[in-house]
């Protein structure tokens, strides 16, 4: 399994510090959603430079013009880009095109999807490298838990690798590990834990003991 950070509400500065101090126990850097509207593809490519030991994930969740956004950011150094599952097969399809140029990958994040078993099936013959199991925050309040929707995607996945996020700590990482996914995506309980590189280095060895 991986360990990828997820960057979210962190200014450009505090977020390279904060990797800076967590690299060694992180896999994959994920400039997320709210990092990439504040800093555009910049943050990408200054990451990309800095971690260049580390892959990076843009989290565009792209939802039109699949080839030419998901290659904005595969130009400016992404490993991964994430594209809606809930958005139209021909846009998935451009994304997926426009990673195979580069040689890297598509990752669909299957937020909203309601019916994943059929969602799974149809992603997979698309050709989609990997899925990732996203539960809202708004839908977490409300109660709705990610490990309830990793378990549909171990059991109907048959090709693409598996990331998760939601939650995600030291105490938790069993449960989530015993499914088997590739990836388990850490943001707030790094990012805002009191002691981040305390919290990363117990993922790591949870992780690592699963």
């Amino acid at each position: 399994m991986k360990l990828q950070l997820a960057l979210d509400d962190l200014t450009f500065d505090d977020a390279l510090e904060l990797t800076e101090k967590v690299q060694d126990y992180i896999d994959i850097i994920e400039i997320g959603t709210p990092f990439i509207y504040q800093e555009g593809m910049r943050a990408v490519k200054m990451f990309k430079q800095h971690f260049f030991a580390k892959e990076i994930l843009a989290d565009m969740k792209i939802m039109d013009a699949g080839y030419y956004e998901a290659e904005e950011a595969l130009k400016a150094g992404a490993d991964y880009v994430t594209v809606l599952g809930i958005t139209d097969n021909l846009t998935i399809k451009g994304c997926i095109e426009a990673a195979e140029k580069y040689d890297k990958e598509i990752v669909v994040d299957m937020i909203c999807v309601p019916d994943m078993p059929k969602r799974i099936r149809e992603l997979e013959n698309l050709g989609a490298h990997g899925l990732a199991v996203h539960v809202g925050t708004d839908q977490q309040a409300a109660g709705r838990k990610p490990i309830d929707d990793l378990r549909v995607m171990a059991e109907y996945c048959k090709t693409a690798r598996i990331s998760v996020a939601g939650g995600i700590s030291a105490d938790t990482t069993p449960k989530y590990a015993a499914l088997k996914p590739e990836v388990l995506i850490v943001g707030s309980g790094i990012t805002h834990a009191k002691n981040p590189l305390k919290a990363a280095k117990e993922i790591k060895k949870s992780m690592e003991e699963c």
